[in-house]
């Protein structure tokens, strides 16, 4: 187990020396701080960039015509061959296009990140890296490392509710949302920490 970020950079430092390109996967469940941590170790681990999964979301159109709006989130709410696509691309040397993720109005923004050509280290974060099933069991293969972010249930609660609120939520909704869709997929999620090289506690 990591429990500072010193440990994690030295471990991406050193699955990363002697590579043209190293793809780190950073998976947790929602709330879990995946995103803070990858910005973090962003500005400790040279040449790094980071490449978000949300990117990959449906856009919420399509959830529509799905049925699958009012659980924006799960497995089957992302475009996973589109982001399987972007993780093969990455195993040549030269730059990469994929998408970003606008929070303010929950949809994807193509050609948002671009990712330099190799040397270059790719912080991947996201729920479902670790995932058995639904096409995504074909992105751990294509990761040089896996983490996996652990925090108390407690604390990843409370700040999904309080990230849903600074989004725009009432109190009551982000309650709701966290409580509901969220937790439902860190009951899937969680149990992926067994699939990861370390299991990240930074307390």
């Amino acid at each position: 187990m990591l429990t500072t970020l010193d440990e994690v950079a030295g471990v991406v430092t050193d699955a990363a020396r002697g590579r043209p390109t190293t793809v780190i996967g950073i998976a947790g469940s929602p709330g879990s701080g995946k995103s803070t941590i990858a910005e973090q170790l962003a500005a400790l681990v040279p040449t790094a960039t980071v490449l978000p999964m949300d990117g990959f979301h449906l856009p919420q159109a399509r959830l529509v015509e799905l049925g699958r709006r009012d659980r924006m989130g799960a497995p089957d709410t992302f475009h996973v061959d589109g982001f399987l696509a972007v993780l093969r691309a990455l195993q040549g040397d030269g730059p990469v296009v994929a998408p970003g993720f606008d929070r303010t109005i929950e949809e994807p923004v193509p050609g948002a990140i671009t990712i330099p050509p190799a040397p270059r280290v790719v912080l991947v974060e996201g729920n479902y890296l670790l995932l058995d099933r639904g096409g995504w069991e074909h992105a751990a293969p294509l990761l040089d490392l896996a983490l996996f972010v652990s925090v108390p249930r407690d604390i990843r609660l409370a700040r999904l509710i309080a990230r849903h609120e600074r989004y725009g939520k009432a109190p009551d909704d982000a309650r709701d949302w966290a409580l509901g869709p969220d937790e439902r997929n860190a009951v899937l999620i969680e149990p992926t920490a067994a699939r990861a090289d370390h299991v990240v506690a930074l307390g």
